[in-house]
C-alpha cells in the first residue's frame, strides 16, 4: 500500500538527480524521473528504505506533443451532369 498520495506540484525537481523528489519519513526522498512518469509510472520509491507514493499527475503534460494540422474536409469538386 502506498505510503501518501502526493500531487505533481508538492513534489521539487532535482537536478542533480534528474528527477522529481518528495521528502520521505526515513529522511531520504521518493524519487521519480520525467522518463518514468511519460511511460505512465505513478509509484516514486524511496531509495533508503521500503516505502513509496503514488504521484498525482496529468499524463498529457510529460508526453511529447506533436503538432497536429486542423481537420480540413476534402476540398469537393463540383460535376456537371448533362
Amino acid at each position: 500500500m502506498s505510503y501518501d498520495d502526493v500531487e505533481i506540484e508538492d513534489m521539487e525537481w532535482n537536478d542533480e538527480l534528474q528527477a522529481y523528489t518528495y521528502p520521505c519519513p526515513c529522511g531520504d526522498l521518493f524519487q521519480i524521473t520525467k522518463e518514468d512518469l511519460k511511460l505512465g509510472e505513478e509509484i516514486a520509491r524511496c531509495p533508503s528504505c521500503t516505502l513509496y507514493i503514488t504521484v498525482v499527475y496529468n499524463i498529457e503534460d510529460f508526453t511529447d506533443k506533436k503538432p497536429t494540422k486542423p481537420f480540413e474536409p476534402s476540398k469537393q469538386q463540383s460535376i456537371t451532369v448533362t
